[in-house]
């Protein structure tokens, strides 16, 4: 396949430490490259520099001629009051296309990523559709490459799968920053990853997530064993040189160098297989408690907003009970986690909790947290010592534990990133002995090896925890079982992942099939609170076959719409596309028709 894009040698510092350098890659067209790395090793800003959003200290870029990248950053940012509509009309009417009515092409290209309410304000869509809407919103200036900075972040699982889909069905090349393991697994091709345990700083690796972590390990076992042999080679050579002048006299300039070569190179290869042993480290402390009902939900019923999340809610929590608690985003696994915490109370049912229950909360809003705080505040907010496992801790190696240096305890809490910021809350987390884990989200933004050890410590805990999270590799390796919360305030038992994925694509296949034409034929027959004259009639009973009609053209033109000839004639583009809009209209009018005579 053609380049569409080459890296050289690229480097970016700060004043205060060195990014990246080195940096050389390649993206191919139709490429999936999965970026990764540790916190701080510079992959968003990677991917700001190839779209031209900023720029590199050193090192080449060389583009094909034309090529556009866009780049998706990972919060959605819409302006106040925004919708669908009108996120996407600004963004067209700002790429000064001209080619066919804005608000049309806007409508075409909501509806092919699935939006149906074109008008719903914005910020009461769930994190899954922000996601998609910002995604439409890139489409727009119709990019050869599209740039994903953490695109799961704040996602469902259904929201993460649909993603998966998109991914696999586009034609267009896709670099996404991610530490979804999953995600990796189902979309990647190949996958690089920026750190300094390599030769470069980056390794990359064809294949999927699980081929990557194979090449990867027998790499590093590689590189490992090029120390052992250099650390040989170094023993032999110091040797020589400490026999004075007449020993060295015996030898060339030349060995003489390659013996300073040689232990320059050992001082480096040990750095690199030093760098993946750097991780956070993690261990919650646990009451130990043997009480085997820790806590106790009984026919709970909830509403907020309005809407009923949940009724009849039966759910007990005992030690070394570890749920996945699953759902699309707006069910209410974040308000059902608060019930359990105490920080809500139910409408109706009981939640009894053992007595002097310890409760432990990672909250993925990070409302814990506050901006102003410095690090030290924030790790540390009295004195300069943390009690831990009943021990005094100096806030110096309480931060270090967390991969956090001296230097930067008094950079201020909103400064500091997501992972970082996560890295906080599970410090402070650590602090308390806890009989329940309530987790949700606590996943966003922590590198690969971070969610490692973060699994090893939910591992070994023996109290109860429950875990709302997307990322599938950690809901497989923690949860003994699944309770999924429906669309109707109901819950349902599951022991694997998989059996609530088929029952969710079930339930979405058996909606779509009452929401169609065809469904009209078995459905009962309403009592009309009105009859209908002869002309009423005759139009309700052709009005299946007129709505078929009109979706199969709908479908004919969107396909018309698709066709790749169509951006180099604009007349019939125009043409084509304001057609389409008088059939979905018209498709629209059919329905509220339809609707009004089953009156």
């Amino acid at each position: 396949m053609a380049t569409l894009l080459s890296v050289r040698e690229l480097g970016k510092s700060f004043p205060s430490s060195v990014l990246f350098e080195g940096v050389s890659l390649s993206i191919e067209e139709k490429d999936r490259v999965g970026l990764i790395g540790p916190n701080g090793a510079g992959k968003s800003t990677l991917l700001k520099i190839l779209a031209d959003l900023e720029f590199a200290d050193e090192g080449d870029i060389t583009k094909r001629r034309g090529l556009k990248l866009v780049y998706v950053e990972q919060d959605d940012r819409f302006d106040d009051g925004a919708t669908p509509l009108s996120a996407i009309c600004a963004e067209l009417k700002a790429t000064q296309d001209d080619r066919v009515d804005v608000e049309t092409r806007a409508a075409i290209s909501l509806s092919k990523l699935g939006f149906e309410d074109f008008d719903r304000p914005v910020d009461t869509l769930s994190g899954g559709w922000r996601k998609r809407l910002a995604i439409a919103r890139a489409l727009c200036h119709e990019p050869d490459v599209l740039l994903l900075d953490e695109p799961t972040n704040h996602l469902d699982l259904e929201g993460v799968l649909w993603l998966e889909g998109f991914a696999a069905r586009s034609t267009m090349a896709m670099v996404f920053v991610t530490h979804d393991r999953q995600f990796l697994e189902n979309t990647a091709a190949r996958i690089i990853e920026i750190s300094p345990a390599y030769p470069g700083g980056m390794f990359e690796a064809a294949g999927n997530y699980s081929q990557f972590i194979v090449r990867k390990e027998a790499f590093l076992d590689a590189q490992e064993a090029t120390e052992s042999a250099l650390a040989n080679k170094v023993r032999r050579d110091t040797a020589w040189l400490q026999q004075g002048i007449q020993g060295r006299q015996t030898r060339n300039k030349t060995q003489v160098e390659a013996a300073a070569e040689r232990r320059a190179n050992l001082k480096a290869t040990k750095g690199r297989n030093e760098a993946p042993r750097q991780t956070t480290t993690i261990d919650f402390q646990a009451t130990e408690r043997k009480t085997k009902k820790l806590l106790a939900l009984h026919s709970v019923a909830k509403s907020m907003g309005g809407k009923q999340l949940f009724h009849s809610l039966d759910l007990m929590l005992s030690p070394g009970r570890r749920i996945g608690l699953l759902g699309a985003n707006g069910v209410g696994k974040t308000t059902l986690l608060r019930l359990m915490s105490g920080d809500l109370q139910p409408d109706s049912g009981t939640i009894k909790r053992a007595a002097d229950l310890r409760v432990v909360t990672f909250s993925q809003h990070r409302d814990t947290l506050v901006g102003t705080q410095t690090l030290q505040e924030a790790l540390c907010p009295v004195g300069d010592t943390v009690d831990y496992r009943g021990k005094q801790v100096h806030v110096t190696g309480w931060a270090r534990r967390f991969l956090f240096e001296p230097d930067q305890l008094a950079t201020k809490v909103s400064n500091l990133s997501g992972g970082e910021q996560s890295r906080v809350l599970i410090a402070n987390l650590m602090l308390e002995p806890a009989d329940v884990l309530l987790l949700d989200e606590p996943t966003n933004d922590l590198d690969i090896p971070s969610l490692e050890v973060l699994e090893e410590a939910l591992l070994e805990f023996p109290g109860a925890i429950v875990l709302v999270t997307h990322d599938r590799f950690m809901l497989e390796r923690i949860a003994t079982e699944y309770v999924g919360l429906d669309d109707h305030g109901g819950i349902k038992e599951f022991q694997t992942l998989e059996q609530w994925v088929v029952y969710r694509g079930t339930v979405a296949a058996e909606a779509a099939r009452k929401a169609s034409p065809a469904a009209v034929k078995t459905a009962p027959v309403k009592i009309r609170k009105k009859k209908r004259s002869h002309k009423e009639e005759q139009e309700y009973r052709g009005m299946e076959t007129a709505i078929l009609d009109a979706e199969e053209e709908v479908a004919r033109l969107e396909a018309e719409s698709a066709d790749p000839l169509m951006s180099t004639d604009h007349i019939r583009a125009a043409e084509t596309f304001k057609a389409l809009s008088v059939a979905q209209e018209r498709v629209k009018t059919l329905y509220a028709r339809w609707a009004e005579l089953e009156k």
